[in-house]
């Protein structure tokens, strides 16, 4: 048996989301494309519009399968080559 305090968390906190930048202008961006129906056309829209809006470039896509996590290949070259990465799902 298992008893919980009233009082006290029952599970480790959220993890927080990291800052976003003050400005994009000149920022690269990344686009993770998780395969879903229209993820793709969705995600390029909305980088493109970003990127015009702000003066930043969209500089590399992955794709990934929306089934499985990101490669750690993949995570690492997002991490190392831009600075937002733009994801996300649609259907």
């Amino acid at each position: 048996m298992y008893v919980h305090r009233p009082d006290g968390p029952t599970c480790a906190p959220p993890a927080a989301l990291a800052p976003s930048p003050p400005v994009l202008a000149g920022r690269r961006i990344g686009i993770l494309d998780n395969r879903k129906p229209n993820a793709n056309v969705l995600l390029n829209r909305l980088a493109d519009r970003l990127a015009r809006r702000t003066g930043a470039e969209v500089t590399l896509v992955e794709v990934k399968n929306a089934a499985v996590p990101c490669e750690d290949q993949v995570l690492g070259r997002l991490v190392e080559e831009v600075e937002l990465v733009l994801t996300g799902t649609a259907d």
